[in-house]
């Protein structure tokens, strides 16, 4: 198969050796990417054309090669970025928590080292093969979220069909997982714009420099690099739909160019003066609450009332009652179909665990463990034994907070005094680097390696934190 025909690969490991290896290994069969690292992962995977389709990602990275977390937070920003990526993790740290957090997060599967490469390329196109099935599945996939009877689903089926022809902006709020394009997507399939363009934009995948030139577009010679004019998501969109996904991620400087657009649809590509006019209908969607991001400072009253016109509210699937069977059911056929595999099912001790887990991930989580279950058991039925490592019922410990000094002045003095006293070679400097530390690594955990509510815990701006942690990286 000639290298442009093969499905896209992204490896990465900070072992040069296990590179090479699966590189030669699974180079016949993928058109494969290399990476060390998950500042390098992100910034190779921004400058593509096309996010890759799968993805190997060792747990361990640096600087925290012997941790998990550096891992855990690659699988969220490249999810992020392009949520149709199959992930599968390939890591030698495989105790069970691990293998359940990283499917939590949104990995396909958790592949144990040392690996068997054949093996381990069947796992990845069996990944690609239900990649395929959803995006072919189009509107019968996307439309799998709406199946169910639960008043919490109800209502959210009634909110898209009173706003969807709607010219006025919509905002759809819910966590992560839960669904929130699907139901930006269905939005403009029931609109009279459904003819017309679709464009969807994650602003937490983008890097904020290039946030402004992607939505409004650059004119030649703007930035070193601009060598033509450019259209951007504005003009592109056209009359159709225009979804901004983790608005919340937008920069403040951003927010008031868009906030102007929104008010009389006037905006500028970068390196112009010339006014140009939007007809796009603006659709976003945020896992943040914007109300306490506009206390905080880190979001504008303004823009947050120009965006929720429409207010949709996508409810975790936790509060789906049955109707988690009713996607059990249509999922384990869906993908079960197109793999071309006999359906599982599930005794009454796996229905009654099914009935019980929360889903973390939500319906994300639920379609990767059908995936997997599709992949190990067709045609089978599955007791509570055997599905119960497939889910998340014992989440990684955390702490409720995190260590600090004392509110209270009197102690903290006293606390500090009895340091000073007993610490030989104490230094100012050392000491708040080490407890800024402690705090990020916490708020790391809390957040399931999730950057944006880490940021949000912590009480500042993300691009702060990943500048923080970058600089805690290269000591």
């Amino acid at each position: 198969m000639p290298v442009a025909d093969r499905p896209s690969l992204l490896i990465v490991d900070d072992d040069p050796l296990i590179i090479d290896t699966l590189a030669y290994a699974l180079g016949k069969d993928f058109k494969v990417m290399v990476s060390d690292s998950r500042s390098h992962a992100v910034g190779l995977v921004r400058g593509l054309d096309a996010a890759p389709q799968l993805a190997l990602v060792d747990l361990g990275l640096p600087p925290l090669p012997h941790r998990p977390d550096e891992g855990f937070r690659l699988v969220a920003e490249l999810l992020a970025h392009s949520p149709t990526m199959k992930i599968l993790v390939l890591s030698g740290q495989n105790d069970a928590a691990n293998a359940r957090h990283a499917r939590t997060l949104g990995a396909t599967d958790f592949v144990a080292k040392p690996c068997n490469t054949e093996s381990l390329k069947n796992l990845l196109l069996h990944a690609l093969q239900f990649r395929s099935a959803e995006i072919s599945g189009g509107a019968g996939a996307e439309d799998a979220l709406l199946i169910g009877r639960s008043p919490a689903l109800e209502q959210l089926k009634s909110q898209i069909s009173q706003y969807a022809d709607s010219p006025f902006p919509a905002l759809i709020e819910g966590e992560s997982g839960s669904g929130k394009e699907v139901v930006a997507n269905c939005l403009h399939r029931m609109s009279s714009r459904k003819d017309k363009p679709w464009l969807a934009l994650n602003c937490a995948a983008i890097a904020p420099t290039l946030v402004e030139s992607t939505l409004f577009g650059y004119a030649k010679g703007a930035f070193t690099g601009a060598s033509a004019n450019k259209s951007g998501y504005f003009e592109d969109a056209g009359e159709g739909t225009l979804f901004l996904d983790e608005i919340g991620e937008l920069p403040l400087e951003l927010q008031v160019k868009l906030l102007r657009v929104l008010e009389n649809g006037e905006f500028q590509r970068v390196g112009e003066t010339l006014q140009r006019i939007s007809h796009a209908r603006v659709i976003a969607a945020t896992n943040r609450d914007l109300r306490q991001e506009i206390k905080s400072g880190r979001f504008r009253a303004d823009l947050y009332h120009r965006l929720s016109v429409f207010s949709i509210s996508v409810p975790p699937l936790r509060e789906m009652d049955e109707d988690r069977m009713l996607l059990l059911a249509h999922f384990s056929r869906f993908y079960a179909e197109r793999a071309k595999l006999a359906p599982f099912a599930l005794d009454d001790g796996a229905s009654a665990l099914w009935r019980e887990y929360r889903f973390p991930g939500n319906v994300r989580e639920l379609k990767n463990i059908v995936i997997r279950i599709t992949a190990k058991y067709p045609g089978q039925k599955l007791s509570a034994l055997e599905l119960e490592p497939e889910l998340d019922s014992e989440p990684r410990s955390r702490a409720t907070s995190a260590p600090g000094p004392s509110d209270d002045p009197q102690t903290l003095i006293e606390q500090a005094q009895n340091h000073l006293q007993h610490e030989r070679q104490f230094n100012l400097d050392d000491m708040l680097k080490a407890w800024e530390r402690r705090y990020i690594e916490a708020a790391m955990r809390l957040s399931h390696g999730n950057v944006s509510q880490a940021a949000r815990m912590l009480g500042i701006n993300r691009t702060t934190l990943y500048s923080r942690m970058e600089h805690q990286d290269k000591k």
